[in-house]
């Protein structure tokens, strides 16, 4: 069964987000890819906004770009 939102949605491009919301009000999120059978996680992070970062989004894109290009193990 795939996991939808409010736990996980699309951020575009093969790009998918897990939300979590912790104790004492923070807010934590991993972006991650799918490869094959494979959850391929990019970049964790708290959020301090409401916006997720352009900073954070830019890693992970550039870290999937990575991925596509030089394949995993």
């Amino acid at each position: 069964m795939a996991i939808g939102l409010p736990l996980c949605r699309p951020m575009g491009q093969g790009l998918f987000e897990v939300r979590s919301n912790l104790s004492g009000g923070r807010i934590a999120r991993v972006l991650f890819m799918i490869v094959g059978e494979h959850m391929v996680l990019l970049h964790g992070f708290m959020k301090k906004s409401q916006k997720t970062p352009v900073h954070d989004l830019d890693l992970a894109t550039q870290r999937m770009k990575d991925v596509r290009r030089y394949g995993h193990d």
